[in-house]
């Protein structure tokens, strides 16, 4: 099963400096509403089976087109929501990064439980156990490979992308999703592979076409890449 990570298209919190957190009427700006746009001709070839996004606006602006274009109904998810950043919610980030704790989140996340939020191992539960779920439930329906897309917000689909590496959380600040970027996971029945990464100009040509009796293996070879 193939999952398109999508993150929101830019917004005006993502030019102006402030944490959005979960405030609920942060909206796409200009570039952010191109973006979404994109998308569709973006994504004009690949036949996705369900588009799913977090309940914020932001979300939600990003995968209109698209879900028009498909002739779905996007569902909302609330465990794909942004992190619950707490009182650090609103802040600017120039004020954050003089907070002892800025420095935790950037070196050792795995530790860090936001002032009146919710801790970083707790988003990616969450967020992981969300993806997996959908995965596992087009796998029953469908019965062969399907593609799907989820939107979401940076930290959440770094820690997907961390997981489905196999990395630690700890290490999922090296990871780079910008908005409006798309990262591609596809789940085998061993283990997931990632195909793209904070891609911001492929057309994902084949994304979705691995149906059942396709002939091709999920697995890598020895050496190098079975071709999808």
């Amino acid at each position: 099963m193939t999952v398109l990570l999508l993150r929101h298209g830019r917004s005006h919190a993502n030019t102006s400096g402030i944490l959005a957190g979960r405030s609920s009427d942060i909206s796409l700006d200009d570039r952010g509403l191109a973006q979404a746009s994109d998308l569709v001709e973006r994504l004009s070839s690949v036949p996705l089976a369900r588009i799913v996004h977090s309940p914020l606006l932001r979300c939600a602006q990003t995968v209109a087109p698209l879900a028009e274009r498909c002739g779905l109904e996007p569902m909302v998810d609330e465990r794909l929501i942004e992190v619950d950043y707490g009182s650090w919610t609103g802040r600017s980030l120039a004020d954050l990064v003089d907070e002892p704790l800025w420095r935790v989140v950037q070196q050792h996340p795995a530790a860090v439980a936001f002032p009146g939020g919710e801790s970083m191992p707790a988003m990616q539960a969450r967020a992981v156990a969300a993806v997996r779920e959908h995965d596992l439930r087009l796998r029953e329906e469908h019965g062969h490979d399907v593609a799907w897309l989820a939107c979401s917000h940076g930290d959440i689909i770094k820690a997907v992308v961390a997981d489905a590496l196999g990395l630690h959380l700890d290490g999922f600040q090296r990871i780079v999703i910008e908005p409006g970027s798309v990262s591609v996971v596809r789940y085998t029945e061993t283990r997931p592979f990632l195909h793209h990464l904070n891609d911001h100009g492929s057309r994902f040509d084949g994304l979705g076409h691995h149906g059942k009796g396709s002939g091709t293996s999920s697995e890598a070879a020895v050496g190098g890449h079975v071709p999808r």
